[in-house]
């Protein structure tokens, strides 16, 4: 007899009643009392656990119950039994108990609670907590539905690299790649000792090798790693995360923004019907409210105003800021949420920001002060997402790079799509982790990825 998943058996419970099946996992607890007792296992294919209950008169290697401890793999043979009157809608009466692996009396997660501090020491068991196992089964199911909204749409995933010698971001900000045994031997390496002959950075970003495919497939998305060498601990910063970055060919940045609004609505939307069981878990002991705070993302149209209108916004309210506001500053975390949680109370876009502070492809307004960005504010987080219009005037983007003292000749493939059958575009870049703490109510981007890459911390 082949062994039956648990999520099998809770899709069609009543098809197994009184069926002798076989199932294998890891025991999240154990408990009897000397006759009888109850197993709670989980096999990894749900979120919920089957309860396996044991009696000396039914199992002949009844002894073995003594050897399991939480964590051990399990096979059990057994029946089948409806409890509608249970908690469970069902349970299996064990015929035979085997242990194939016994965790021995170290074994960390216990049933006692943990804190996440101590959870991420052991980041390689987390995954088998109810909180871990939660997030990462949202987690995958969260990128499958942002591939299927593209799919959908007619989008073409392209695969851009994770090497880059353009250093878009700024060089303090990006990880320098190198061949040369730099520990051990003390002397000046020079660019043109390195493998690909020149300075050479794991990338922030694949938005430049992504405005390229699309001019040639209209629609493109890239979703894949990226790096940033800052040194930050807070709870929102990571050094290695997920970046999903779309664009689109003959787009404005009006356009853009309703794109961004309906990819939100859909994946929050399709998470809470797809994974039900978690986003319960979550609602009840992660975030008291999250489902209202879901809510209020899926049933409202999202606000627009300008840099410069909410800039004025916010000066009035100076004093309720730790960074008091002016024209040509950045608008901080704390402006952020004070606009979609007090102003608005609900998600807004910011657009038309000062050149100043984005980024040197972003299109220029006619004022000769603002580019066409666009900053996805949301309630209890702030900004979800940052995109732009991009600039096609090939003059303007140089100038723009030589004011930035970038090197042209790090852009020059760049450049030359503004030669080569350029069109109106825009694009959007959404951090796949500050999605994930924002749908899952988690606060600590640590804890919405397996292993997290923050400062001083990259051990498994």
């Amino acid at each position: 007899m082949k062994k039956t998943d648990i999520k099998e058996l809770y899709q069609a419970c009543d098809n197994f009643q009184d069926k002798d099946v076989i199932v294998a996992g890891w025991v999240k607890s154990c408990r009897g009392n000397g006759n009888f007792g109850f197993i709670d296992l989980t096999d990894g294919t749900c979120f919920k656990t089957l309860q396996i209950v044991f009696s000396k008169e039914k199992i002949a290697n009844y002894d073995i119950v003594e050897k399991i401890n939480t964590g051990s793999s399990i096979l059990c043979s057994g029946k089948i039994k409806l409890t509608p009157q249970n908690k469970q809608p069902f349970e299996m009466q064990a015929s035979e108990i085997n242990i194939i692996n016994a965790t021995d009396g170290e074994y960390p997660l216990q049933k006692k609670r943990h804190t996440l501090e101590f959870l991420r020491e052991i980041a390689y068991l987390r995954p088998r907590a109810n909180l871990f196992n939660a997030v990462f089964r949202v987690r995958s199911k969260l990128a499958f539905l942002l591939h299927e909204f593209f799919e959908n749409k007619g989008f073409v995933h392209v695969h851009t690299p994770l090497l880059t010698s353009s250093d878009c971001e700024g060089g303090s900000e990006l990880f320098k790649v190198t061949t040369q045994d730099i520990y051990n031997e003390v002397k000046k390496f020079k660019p043109e000792d390195e493998l690909f002959g020149k300075k050479i950075y794991l990338s922030p970003t694949g938005q430049l090798e992504g405005e390229a495919c699309a001019f040639a497939f209209g629609k493109i998305y890239t979703f894949g790693p990226s790096f940033r060498a800052e040194n930050s601990n807070t709870t929102r910063h990571l050094n290695e995360f997920w970046h999903l970055e779309p664009e689109v060919c003959f787009m404005n940045l009006d356009e853009l923004m309703d794109l961004e609004e309906e990819m939100m609505k859909y994946i929050i939307s399709e998470i809470l019907k797809r994974c039900p069981d978690e986003m319960n878990f979550f609602n009840s002991y992660v975030e008291k409210g999250l489902f209202d705070k879901l809510n209020n993302v899926l049933h409202n149209t999202y606000g627009r105003i300008t840099y410069t209108e909410a800039i004025e916004i916010l000066k009035k309210n100076n004093d309720k800021f730790e960074f008091p506001v002016k024209w040509g500053s950045d608008i901080q975390t704390e402006h952020e949420r004070y606009l979609s949680e007090v102003v608005f109370k609900k998600p807004v876009f910011v657009t038309d920001y000062p050149k100043e502070i984005k980024a040197f492809y972003m299109k220029q307004n006619e004022d000769g002060k603002t580019v066409r960005a666009c900053d996805l504010l949301f309630p209890g987080i702030g900004e979800v997402t940052g995109g732009s219009q991009r600039e096609t005037d090939y003059q303007k983007l140089l100038d723009r790079i030589n004011q930035l003292g970038l090197k042209e000749s790090d852009y020059w493939w760049y450049l030359n799509l503004r030669k080569f059958g350029s069109v109106e575009h825009s694009g959007f870049g959404l951090g796949f982790e500050r999605i994930m703490m924002y749908i899952t109510g988690v606060s600590n981007i640590r804890d919405v990825i397996l292993f997290p890459r923050t400062p001083k911390n990259c051990e498994f």
